[in-house]
């Protein structure tokens, strides 16, 4: 599928990766690009590079006067559509995208979109080896780090995009349709860029806006109330509990009726991971996976960096590293993973969010060591639940600090069940800070 944007005055808002992909792409489509950004340019090869392009940069503020002759606004997905700025651009009717609708005109490969609020990166690495290991060329990209639009440039016709997509991404899309569209699950979450529990969910199903029988749709058979016309749609539902196209039946992995492998095989530990698994068949055998490359994907499948992550043992405790999980629901799961004594690791950015869901899953927990913006926070759940709480500068000290008072047979997890901007520009620093923290205890 192809879309015309040669001549045509763009505007880049952001130059994060997905902000530098877009730019990148549209100038390899012939558009005419204005890149903006809050922060300065200051590496002078970057902006001989650009200017050799063509590309305008307007650096350090976002003027209004962009507007007037903007055909298209690409704006980085985490920046508010509440900036002034972006409303401005709304009331002059300038359609606004974020990079992955760009990346939809521009590749005829198959793609299988994957969102939810939780198990989103594991379903997409699952999906990528089942596909990989049955011969096919799946190629993982979008919310996962390595921008959409960049993705489509490499991929041919017959290789498969995996495309992992938050909620602040398909706010951002007007014509995007996947050929699957993957839903692991929807609570609530980022409260504080959607404003409401229902825009969240409403930016989750823009999903399906273009999507009809033509398409699938893979959705949890716990949630399918959420589905509002499924007549329109070809839906296939995965539950552990409720029967659906993949389910888990007599302690077995199922597809369809037929059984794959007993969960007790299967390396990825974890009752939400066998949600993911389904989730995850059903994408995977709807684009040609094999029923073997199914087997030995569960076979040999561990944890992905940053997600329930063991890192290993020191003086007869394990350390799991779980920074990806950055809500309360992600936390839970792995609060309930373990049956052994756990040091629990929390904290983060201050949301606003109560913490007081995580309490009934404490029963394992004998300490808690916190830090970030809301140490206080889980410090009075600590002390609410009897449980030991210590407070720490940051991961790295914390993972010191419960090397001192682990025993043996403890899991220290660090599992924060908050978003990681107080300290760090992403989770995936808080949790190589972790992991150097664990690396440095004295062997």
């Amino acid at each position: 599928m192809t879309a015309s944007f040669e001549n045509k005055n763009v505007v880049v808002l952001g130059y994060g990766r997905s902000g530098r992909s877009a730019v990148s792409a549209l100038v390899s489509l012939g558009a005419v690009v204005t890149l903006t950004t809050n922060e300065i340019i200051a590496d002078e090869k970057v902006r001989q590079t650009m200017k050799g392009w063509g590309v305008e940069i307007v650096d350090g503020h976002h003027p209004t006067s962009l507007l007037n002759d903007a055909e298209l606004i690409v704006k980085n997905p985490g920046i508010p559509y509440s900036i002034p700025f972006l409303e401005s651009a709304a009331d002059r009717d300038v359609p606004i995208i974020t990079e992955v609708e760009l990346a939809y005109h521009m590749s005829d490969a198959p793609i299988i979109g994957i969102t939810g609020t939780n198990g989103k990166t594991t379903v997409t690495h699952l999906i990528g080896e089942m596909l990989e290991r049955s011969g096919l060329s799946p190629i993982l990209c979008g919310n996962i780090g390595y921008p959409a639009s960049e993705a489509v440039r490499e991929a041919a016709k017959e290789d498969i995009l995996v495309m992992e997509l938050s909620s602040f991404q398909l706010m951002g899309i007007k014509e995007f349709r996947p050929d699957t569209a993957v839903f692991t699950n929807i609570y609530e979450a980022h409260i504080d860029y959607h404003g409401t529990r229902e825009a969240y969910v409403q930016a989750k199903m823009n999903l399906l806006s273009n999507m009809d029988q033509q398409q699938t749709v893979i959705f949890n058979g716990a949630q399918r109330e959420m589905l509002h016309d499924p007549a329109s749609l070809h839906v296939e539902y995965f539950s552990t509990t409720d029967g659906g196209e993949a389910s888990i039946e007599d302690g077995m992995v199922t597809y369809k009726g037929m059984p794959l492998i007993h969960i007790d095989q299967v390396k990825l530990k974890g009752d939400h991971n066998l949600e993911n698994i389904l989730a995850a068949l059903l994408a995977a055998k709807r684009h040609g996976a094999t029923d073997e490359a199914v087997r030995e994907t569960l076979l040999h499948f561990g944890s992905i960096p940053h997600r329930m992550e063991h890192l290993g043992e020191y003086a007869g405790a394990s350390y799991y590293n779980d920074s990806k999980a950055t809500n309360n629901l992600a936390t839970t799961f792995a609060l309930k993973s373990f049956k052994d004594p756990i040091i629990w690791i929390a904290g983060g950015l201050d949301r606003g969010q109560s913490l007081e869901s995580l309490a009934p899953h404490m029963d394992n927990v004998r300490m808690v060591i916190t830090f970030g913006e809301t140490k206080d926070k889980f410090k009075a759940l600590a002390e609410s639940t009897g449980k030991t709480v210590l407070i720490t500068e940051h991961p790295h000290d914390a993972v010191q600090v419960a090397a001192k008072h682990a025993e043996v047979g403890d899991v220290v997890l660090f599992s924060p069940a908050c978003a990681s901007w107080d300290q760090y520009k992403d989770y995936e620093a808080r949790g190589d800070h972790f992991k150097e923290g664990f690396s440095t205890l004295d062997r």
